[in-house]
């Protein structure tokens, strides 16, 4: 299986606390709840095919924990996400800390890396990570990550969590798809595509401006 991350981000790149202002409070973030005022039809337009392909999730505690205690109650059978996060497997890294009580839950207790690297070599099309900003971290760091899918938002929060924490590894991805809502919502994809190349721009014996040799 390709390792999917789904999430929300800002304009400054802000992850923390999107959907509410009791989802995440942590170092005082007091701006929970700041996707709301931009949901609408196109919003689940580009969202919601995103769950087409999944044929497992990884969660991290935080985020494993808002969501089994909403998407369970949600028993539309024509609401995608909700089928397929009731139904399908969930992995949840946790090490001692409890995890709550959700259908088709496995809690991963080993080696984050090896752990995540054994689910992508099971039969399948996308293990999918929805939020979940440490763990997004964490996989990011160990090359685990095949495709991006952002949703950016038209608004700058300027403190929170970010998607892009410093020290992030750095990578370069190559832009699959793109998509717009009518609220100003881009929905963004990404494929994985190894190291940042580097070059320069000069100029050349007829005083144009040139690009220089990317390493």
């Amino acid at each position: 299986m390709k390792l999917t991350v789904t999430t929300f981000v800002s304009l400054d790149g802000v992850l923390q606390s999107p959907g509410g202002p009791t989802e995440d409070a942590t170092d005082g973030f007091d701006l929970g709840g700041w996707l709301v005022p931009y949901v609408d039809q196109g919003f689940g337009e580009i969202a919601g095919p995103w769950f087409d392909d999944a044929d497992a999730f990884l969660l991290g505690r935080r985020t494993h924990q808002l969501m089994a205690a909403h998407w369970p109650h949600v028993t539309d059978p024509a609401d995608t996400a909700a089928v397929k996060l009731n139904s399908l497997p969930k992995y949840v890294p946790s090490t001692g800390r409890e995890v709550a009580a959700w259908a088709g839950t496995t809690v991963l207790s080993g080696d984050l890396a090896a752990e995540v690297r054994a689910l992508k070599e099971l039969d399948g099309r996308a293990l999918q990570v929805h939020g979940s900003g440490r763990l997004i971290q964490s996989l990011l760091a160990h090359d685990l990550v095949d495709e991006l899918r952002l949703l950016t938002f038209p608004v700058v929060l300027g403190r929170g969590k970010r998607l892009f924490e410093p020290g992030t590894v750095p990578a370069a991805w190559r832009l699959t798809d793109v998509r717009s809502t009518p609220a100003g919502v881009i929905g963004h994809t990404y494929a994985f595509a190894g190291r940042p190349a580097t070059g320069g721009i000069g100029i050349d014996a007829d005083g144009h401006e040139e690009l220089l040799p990317v390493s």
